[in-house]
C-alpha cells in the first residue's frame, strides 16, 4: 500500500511546519480515495501552484489556505497614489459628467493599475463610475466590479411572431405578474422555490459567509430586486442570421438583474475588509481598496464573486424557464452576459491582468452581449469587436441622464405614461425613478461606441413587469 511521509513531501518541495502536516493527511485521504502516488503528489503540487482553486475541496481546502496563508507577503506595500492618472480612452466624452471622470482619474492613480477606459453610458457610482473599466495588477478591487455581483442580462428568443402580444396581452401580463417577484428581500415559498444544480454547488461550503447565504439563495432563486431590474415581453428584430435563426422579427423576453442579496453581501463583507487592508489610502479613493490575489481574503473574494456570477446565471435561468413555461414557449436562442464582474484576462503586450467591468458589457472579437435601454427605449443585441483600447468593452446600457432624486423630484408621473403609451409599452409596476426620461439616449450611446460593437439585433420592449419602489436589491 502506498504511503506517502514527510520524508516524500521534503524531497517534493515541502517546507517544514504546519503546511506539511496538512499535505500529509490530504495525501492519506487522497490515496484512500484510490489515487495513486504520483497523482497524490502531482495533486499536492497543483494546490500549492494555485491554491485558490481548492477552496471549496473538502479534501484540500485547509491545505490551500495555509498555502496562502505561506505565500502572501507579511506587510502590504504603501498604499500609496501616483502623482498623475494613467492615461484611458473615452467613448461619448459628450454625454459624461466632470465627477464620473474624477472617479475614473482617482482609480487610474491607483499604484494596482495598470489599464482602463470609459464606455458612453458612465455615470457616478461607488469609487469606479458605472461604465468603467479597470485593469489591476494581481488585485481585486470590491467595488470596482460593485455591490451587484455578477448583474446581467438575459435574452430569450422565441419562433413565433410578436403579434401574439397584441393577440393575447392578458396571458403575457399574467405571466409576468404571477411567475416572476420583485422587491428587496423578495423570495419565494413553499412549493413555489425553484430548483437547480447552483444550489448543490459545492463553493457553499467555502467559507463561513457563503454557508451562512445558502438559505438566502433558495430563497431568492428566481427573483428580481428593484431600482432597473425587470423582466419584460418585446420584439426582437434580428438583422441577420443567427444561432439557426433567420433574419426577421420574433417574440422575446429580457431581464436584467443580479444575485441579489447573495452578491450584496459578498461585497459588503469583502470590500470593508479591503478597507481594513488599506487604513491609509486616500478618502478619494476609500472605495477603491483591494485584495491581492496573493492573499487569503483575495482569493476567497474571487471564489465568492464566482460562485455569485453562477448564481445570478441561474437566477435568470429560473426566470425565463417559468414566465415561458406559463405562455406555453420553448425558448430557440439565447444571448446573455454579466456586465458588473471581474475576469482574469491579457494584454497584447502579454500581461496578465484583472479586468474590471462595473457597468460594461464584455466585448471581445465575435462575442454576443446584450445592451438594454429604459423602460421605454430599445435595446441592442450587439457583436464584440475585440478593440483592445477598450479592454475589449461596451456599454452595459443607455446610462442614467438624471439622479433617481433628480428624477423623482423633475418628472411627472403622466409625462412618463405619456411617453411609454406613445410607444406601445404596458408598464406592471415600475417607479418614476427609472422613467425613460432619466436615462440617455440608447441610440446615441450606441453610436457613440459603434468602433468596439456591431448591432445583431434590436429589442423594443412591449410588457415590463419592475418593482414599484426605488433601490438596489
Amino acid at each position: 500500500m502506498d504511503i506517502i511521509t514527510g520524508k516524500i513531501l521534503k524531497l517534493n518541495g515541502w517546507p517544514d511546519g504546519k503546511i506539511i502536516g496538512l499535505a500529509k493527511d490530504a495525501a492519506a485521504h487522497l490515496l484512500d480515495a484510490g489515487l495513486d502516488r504520483d497523482s497524490v503528489l502531482a495533486r499536492l503540487d497543483a494546490v500549492r501552484a494555485d491554491p485558490g482553486i481548492f477552496l471549496a475541496d473538502a479534501t484540500l481546502s485547509d491545505l490551500a489556505r495555509e498555502c496562502l496563508r505561506a505565500n502572501q507577503p507579511k506587510e502590504e506595500s504603501p498604499a500609496e497614489l501616483r502623482g498623475e492618472a494613467l492615461p484611458y480612452p473615452i467613448w461619448g466624452r459628450e454625454n459624461i459628467d466632470d465627477q464620473s471622470l474624477a472617479q475614473m482619474d482617482n482609480a487610474m492613480r491607483l499604484p494596482i493599475s495598470v489599464a482602463g477606459a470609459l464606455m458612453p453610458d458612465a455615470h457616478v457610482g461607488y469609487g469606479l463610475p458605472i461604465g468603467g473599466v479597470l485593469a489591476t495588477d494581481n488585485a481585486v478591487i470590491p467595488y470596482a466590479v460593485g455591490v451587484d455581483i455578477a448583474c446581467r442580462m438575459r435574452l430569450s428568443i422565441y419562433e413565433v411572431s410578436p403579434h401574439l402580444l397584441g393577440q393575447k396581452p392578458a396571458l403575457f401580463e399574467n405571466a409576468l405578474w404571477n411567475e416572476t417577484a420583485f422587491g428587496m428581500g423578495s423570495e419565494w415559498k413553499g412549493s413555489r422555490r425553484a430548483d437547480h444544480p447552483v444550489l448543490d454547488d459545492s463553493a457553499w461550503d467555502a467559507t463561513r459567509l457563503l454557508q451562512s447565504l445558502h438559505d438566502n439563495a433558495a430563497r431568492q432563486l428566481g427573483t428580481s430586486g428593484t431600482g432597473n431590474h425587470f423582466v419584460e415581453w418585446g420584439t426582437f428584430r434580428l438583422h441577420e442570421p443567427l444561432f439557426h435563426l433567420k433574419a426577421g422579427d420574433y417574440l422575446a423576453l429580457l431581464s436584467h438583474s443580479g444575485s441579489r442579496s447573495v452578491g450584496f453581501k459578498i461585497a459588503d463583507r469583502y470590500s470593508k475588509l479591503a478597507m481594513e487592508k488599506h487604513p491609509d489610502l486616500d478618502k478619494s479613493v476609500r472605495h477603491l481598496a483591494w485584495l491581492s490575489l496573493d492573499t487569503e481574503e483575495g482569493q476567497e473574494y474571487w471564489l465568492s464573486m464566482e460562485l455569485a456570477g453562477r448564481f445570478a446565471s441561474a437566477n435568470h435561468y429560473v426566470i425565463h424557464h417559468r414566465v415561458a413555461q406559463a405562455v406555453g414557449l420553448k425558448e430557440a436562442a439565447v444571448v446573455e452576459n454579466h456586465h458588473n464582474f471581474a475576469w482574469k484576462e491579457t494584454l497584447p503586450d502579454g500581461r496578465e491582468v484583472i479586468v474590471h467591468r462595473k457597468g460594461a458589457t464584455p466585448a471581445s472579437a465575435g462575442a454576443l452581449g446584450m445592451i438594454p435601454g429604459s423602460m421605454g427605449d430599445a435595446g441592442y443585441v450587439v457583436r464584440g469587436r475585440g478593440v483592445a483600447e477598450s479592454l475589449q468593452s461596451a456599454s452595459h446600457g443607455a446610462g442614467r441622464l438624471m439622479s433617481r432624486k433628480a428624477a423623482l423630484n423633475s418628472i411627472a408621473m403622466s409625462a412618463r405614461d405619456a411617453y411609454l403609451k406613445e410607444r406601445g409599452v404596458t408598464l406592471l409596476g415600475g417607479g418614476l425613478d427609472e422613467s425613460p426620461q432619466a436615462y440617455k439616449p440608447i441610440d446615441s450611446v450606441i453610436a457613440a461606441q459603434h468602433d468596439l460593437v456591431d448591432v445583431v439585433g434590436k429589442f423594443s420592449p412591449r410588457v415590463v413587469r419592475m418593482a414599484d419602489e426605488a433601490g438596489e436589491f
